[in-house]
């Protein structure tokens, strides 16, 4: 008896013993974790070699108790993030509080991209370099499409070809924009002359990111990809807030409304629907010319895709999208009743456009992708009194099967494209009138590739490609493409890409020149396909520091050989484009820097740089090529003020002087552009549930381009050249009232014309 009660006693003093060592012992910790602002859910927390752990709910929020006092790693992970890591130290009976921030520990190197190599891959395995921008990015600086988002993107311009309509297009490196090719989903559907009219209607509320490569990816993507490419990746529904609006508008008189929202149709399809209205209809002009200074626009672009769930997750989207715009530009005078008349000078545009595309999975054990897409471009334009209207039909569809055999994994497909274009100028007329049907071009291009990329080690992956297409007017082409990466460590990668490309041309889709002024269209000769050899070298280096900043520096070099290079020339006669095959050669060159520093303080830079030459040499001359600067650079600046809610946006951009097209020798315009750089900033509150409010102004130093010039454009009084004098050779003589002996021209254009503005936006987002 005496035995079991000393046994109790023992038991009950070590049970006090222990709930007093215990009490003494036990703390806790808790904290939320987030990322640019945001909550992350179920990010694993624990402590290293401790049996501590717990995971974050939905608001972000974790905690963990009853710890034992000493010293410990926390270590926070969650997808789509690198590890963070941080050594404590925690008392007995102490509450540590800890938040956690992950926004420098986001893994851009680790999103999956698809454009490099066709195929869903990280971004940190892809031997092809590829740049990614997300809706985010684009926020820093708002603009009314993706057309004016990508001037904040290092080697990437949007060039104004016009001073009156404001059309463009895409400068990469400082090739014009016929070199770029636009994807949308990885389709070639802006393409020919929707990326001149077209590229300003796809709206940024359906954008999940932007993907760029720089540099010839003919061997997968065909024509039009050899001066690089950039890829517009559309939401997938499911990932979508369920309602969304950015709405904004300026001091000049601009609106505009990005909404969209998300339906759940059943268990078996979602469905996002995007709109984007734009309208400006305030004639301004600064520079007292008497022509609008920006253009006035009037655009609806509708979209929506479907993403429908199918066994063992097999993909199948299905999307379209309508636009229509009405822009003019022109004589402050002009009304829609001179439209096509010689009396007030306006640039009317009317686009209808519609598409469709595709993603089908087909039902069968290996890998097989349908690619499809239809779309249809109608132009309906007047320059002044030139007419020129245009149909634009393109069809295509792409079969791809991924198979991976060992250390190989094949990519291997088939591509038809259908091009019907139709217009009323020179490109497609015959000199048969009799017969209507041959004054449409029908291009067919059936094309096969295949690609293998192998992986020699964990850090060595070599890729090998080859296209073959066939042009029904240009017969057999083919492009071979190489590329290498070597992974040194997770902080260290180089890449080596080399490969062919190829261009077929179409003058009046690609150069808007050739439509407005008064300048006399000629083609000396049958004009053949121009060739491309490139070769360009990336290096990727990650920095983290000790009090948890991060430096990411992106290094790239680049060349570029050109044959057949397809030039016009502005400058033998002032009065005419001629266009022909370059008889010598082309040449792009240069070396490009990008930096993205977060810091610990919430300041983040993103800046970037590229020093490049874009020439032509012919007769063993060489120039620089028009409308091409040598020196570029971007830079983002963002500071968080989190106990005011407040984000402050410094962002810009600068060129070197480019080459301009002047009239002749008496032209008093400058032959060269200035440096010059547009900078902007921004300020965004986000104290509300579900809403950020914003504002801030644009173009801060209020530059224009007439600045330092005695006009801009030749002969605004004259626009129709009725009073322009030409002697017997065809050239303009001097008068007294022409005393520069010009014509009409609104091409020397390389900067926008808008001044220092004020703007202010609201965002709302509703996720539940």
């Amino acid at each position: 008896m005496k035995k079991i009660r000393l046994q109790i006693i023992v038991s009950i003093c070590l049970i006090l013993s222990y709930t007093i060592s215990y009490a003494q012992v036990a703390a806790s910790i808790s904290g939320k974790i987030i990322s640019e602002n945001q909550a992350i859910e179920l990010a694993s927390v624990t402590l290293l070699g401790s049996p501590y752990g717990t995971s974050s709910d939905k608001s972000g929020n974790y905690s963990l108790k009853n710890i034992k006092a000493g010293k410990y790693i926390l270590r926070v992970s969650c997808v789509g993030f690198e590890k963070f890591e941080k050594a404590i130290s925690i008392n007995e009976g102490e509450h540590l509080t800890l938040p956690v921030d992950l926004s420098n520990y986001a893994m851009l190197l680790n999103e999956v991209v698809i454009t490099g190599t066709m195929k869903e891959v990280s971004r940190l395995e892809s031997p092809v370099p590829v740049e990614i921008y997300t809706p985010t990015y684009f926020k820093k600086n708002p603009t009314p499409n993706i057309y004016e988002a990508l001037q904040n993107v290092n080697g990437v311009r949007p060039q104004l070809n016009c001073n009156v309509c404001n059309t463009g297009d895409i400068h990469i490196n400082g090739l014009e924009g016929p070199y770029t090719m636009v994807l949308v989903d990885g389709m070639p559907i802006v393409s020919s002359l929707s990326t001149v009219y077209g590229l300003s209607g796809i709206p940024n509320s359906i954008v999940e990111r932007i993907e760029i490569v720089k540099g010839p990816a003919s061997s997968l993507y065909g024509s039009e990809a050899v001066g690089g490419l950039i890829n517009i990746i559309t939401k997938k529904p499911q990932n979508a807030p369920l309602a969304s609006a950015d709405i904004f508008s300026t001091s000049w008189g601009e609106y505009n409304a990005d909404l969209a929202f998300k339906l759940n149709a059943g268990k078996k399809a979602t469905a996002l629907t995007g709109l984007n209205y734009f309208n400006f209809q305030n004639r301004v002009d600064n520079n007292k010319d008497n022509f609008t200074d920006m253009t006035l626009q009037h655009r609806i672009s509708l979209f929506q895709k479907w993403n429908f769930n199918r066994k063992e997750n097999r993909l199948f989207s299905l999307a379209a999208r309508y636009m229509y715009e009405d822009r003019w530009g022109g004589d402050m005078r002009w009304q829609k009743q001179f439209r096509g008349g010689d009396s007030i000078y306006g640039e009317s545009i009317y686009t209808n456009r519609w598409e469709v595309l595709g993603n089908y999975q087909l039902p069968f054990t290996e890998k097989l992708l349908l690619s499809f897409s239809y779309n249809s471009h109608n132009q309906d334009s007047r320059y002044g009194k030139t007419v020129y209207d245009a149909q634009q039909n393109i069809a295509f569809m792409q079969l791809t099967w991924d198979k991976k055999m060992g250390k190989n994994d094949f990519l291997m497909g088939t591509a038809l494209r259908y091009t019907y274009y139709d217009d009323n100028t020179p490109a497609t007329a015959t000199a048969d009138l009799t017969k209507p049907e041959n004054l449409a071009q029908k291009t067919w291009l059936p094309g096969i590739f295949v690609q293998n990329e192998i992986s020699i080690t964990d850090k060595h992956k070599l890729l090998l490609g080859y296209r073959y297409d066939y042009n029904n007017y240009h017969g057999n082409i083919f492009t071979p493409r190489l590329a290498y990466k070597w992974t040194f460590n997770e902080n260290n990668i180089l890449r080596l890409n080399a490969g062919t490309g190829y261009r077929v041309v179409n003058l009046f889709t690609e150069d808007h020149a050739a439509l407005t002024g008064a300048r006399i269209i000629e083609i000396k000769n049958e004009l053949n396909p121009e060739r491309s050899y490139n070769i360009n070298a990336n290096y990727i280096k990650k920095i983290y520091t000790r009090d948890d900043s991060y430096i990411g520096l992106d290094a790239s070099a680049f060349y570029t050989y050109f044959t057949n290079r397809i030039v016009g020339d502005y400058e033998i006669d002032p009065n005419k484009i001629i266009y022909d095959n370059l008889s010598g050669f082309a040449e792009s060159k240069g070396i490009s820097l990008n930096i993205d520093a977060v810091f610990n303080n919430g300041l983040k830079v993103i800046v970037g740089g590229t020093l490049m030459e874009n020439t032509l040499t012919e007769n063993g001359l060489t120039k620089q090529q028009l409308l091409t600067e040598n020196f570029t650079s971007t830079w983002a600046i963002s500071y968080k003020i989190n106990s005011a809610h407040l984000a402050i946006d410094y962002t810009g951009n600068m060129y070197s002087p480019m080459r301009l097209p002047l009239l002749g020798e008496k032209d008093p315009r400058r032959a060269y552009s200035p440096w010059w750089s547009i900078q902007n900033i921004q300020m965004t509150y986000d104290g509300f549930r579900d809403i950020q409010i914003y504002g801030g102004v644009k173009n801060l130093l209020n530059w224009t381009p007439n600045q330092g010039n005695p006009f801009i454009i030749a002969r605004s009084n004259d626009p129709f050249d009725k009073e322009v004098q030409f002697g017997n050779n065809g050239k303009v003589i001097a008068s007294p009232n022409n005393p520069y002996a010009l014509t009409f021209d609104p091409n020397y254009v390389y900067g926008p014309n808008q001044g220092i503005r004020l703007f202010l936006g609201i965002r709302y987002t509703f996720k539940k």
